[in-house]
């Protein structure tokens, strides 16, 4: 089968990797003349894990990330507001933070040895005919026609209207900005740590293991929440003042590991969209990971999605004798037992953490921390947490 993939990011590669392997002739077109990854450090959790084992991805992934296995959440004056253990999901359990860059070359350094074709600078502004999918770029080309597309250029993909008109994703009231710093110490080792000030400002800590660099083994990302329409002037405004000011009262120990910055370079911003499309296909083509269900980073589970998407559409494939466009849609609705309720959780948790005024957090604060201390409650609070909470079976593919 002739596959086309738009779209080198996570869900892209993982798709093209999944489906080549598989032994299908896969070209991955890629508007970027250079793909780079976007943003400092993502947390893998056991379902993205199992994705990449099916890859054979996971114990490179294992080797260069950092070993995550709580997520700790305090507010200003000290008083615990997330305390969330990988035990209580499995023993052992754990997450793996790693830097984004390194996930992508990963990624990026397996496709030749799988046979892809991977086409740069080829900005795919038009689909024709998804039936017998044609993808046109803004230089002229043509490519295809092909037996499966698979738009994957993410939350904000441009292609996302020309299969499902209706589709919506604004953008989040809140974005992020995202630097990675070294931890020489290993002082945020073991888990993913976060402080908030009410739900107005929230500042986190992923260790990361090594940078694409290999400057340091034991690198940190870390984050700060910013408003989307103040975006622009907090990164303009004083970086030592910032640094100084905001984040030290707040959290002494991070903000000295920025102690010899003067400016916000290396700092990068992020945008997240809430994307809302019903079916995800049209013809033999289908949307894939962010740009089929992106959602806010507060459960922090976009690129599992993408990665758990990629795997379980190649494994579909294999086992239906169907034509394509009656396999994706199968693919679809078992993936959306999985994908809906995280984007229907985040829609709900999100307000908690990131919102202005103290309603949210005084609810939060009085009702949703004391709640996650019942019994089962934190059992269901780590199948949220590991990415594990599924209606249905996971297929042995992706089995965490």
């Amino acid at each position: 089968m002739k596959v086309g993939i738009v779209g080198c990011g996570v869900g892209g590669m993982a798709a093209a990797l999944a489906l080549a392997r598989a032994g299908h002739a896969v070209t991955l077109l890629e508007a970027f003349e250079a793909p780079r990854p976007l943003g400092s450090g993502l947390l893998l959790q056991p379902t993205g894990l199992a994705a990449l084992r099916a890859l054979n991805l996971d114990e490179q992934v294992r080797a260069a990330g950092a070993v995550v296995g709580r997520l700790d959440g305090v507010d200003s004056r000290g008083r615990k507001v997330m305390d969330l253990d990988y035990n209580d999901w499995k023993p052992g359990g754990h997450g793996i933070g790693i830097h984004r860059g390194v996930l992508f070359q990963t990624l990026h350094d397996a496709l030749p040895g799988a046979g892809v074709d991977l086409v740069t600078g080829a900005k795919i502004i038009r689909v024709e005919n998804p039936a017998r999918p044609v993808l046109h770029d803004d230089k002229g080309r043509t490519f295809g026609p092909f037996d499966l597309a698979v738009i994957a250029d993410g939350s904000a993909s441009p292609l996302r209207a020309a299969l499902r008109p209706k589709a919506r994703a604004p953008v989040y009231p809140w974005g992020a900005v995202w630097t990675h710093a070294a931890d020489p110490e290993n002082r945020f080792g073991g888990a993913l740590r976060q402080v908030y000030h009410r739900a107005e400002v929230m500042v986190g800590a992923l260790p990361v293991g090594r940078d694409p660099d290999d400057l340091s083994p034991t690198g940190l990302a870390m984050f700060w929440s910013v408003p989307v329409a103040e975006l622009d002037a907090f990164l303009a405004g004083d970086f030592a003042a910032w640094r100084d000011e905001k984040l030290k009262p707040l959290w002494p120990d991070l903000a000295a590991l920025l102690a010899e910055r003067d400016d916000w370079s290396g700092f990068s911003r992020a945008l997240y969209r809430d994307v809302s499309v019903g079916r995800w296909s049209q013809g033999a083509c289908t949307l894939l990971g962010d740009a089929a269900h992106g959602t806010s980073p507060q459960l922090g589970q976009g690129a599992n999605l993408a990665l758990v998407d990629a795997v379980e559409l190649a494994e579909r494939l294999g086992r239906d004798s169907r034509p394509v466009p009656v396999s994706i849609k199968a693919w679809q609705a078992d993936r959306r037992r999985h994908t809906a309720l995280y984007q229907v959780a985040s829609k709900a948790l999100t307000p908690l953490f990131q919102s202005h005024g103290g309603f949210w957090s005084t609810m939060r604060d009085w009702i949703f921390t004391p709640m996650s201390g019942l019994p089962g409650a934190k059992q269901v609070a780590a199948r949220l947490l590991t990415g594990t909470l599924r209606l249905g079976r996971f297929p042995r593919v992706t089995r965490p």
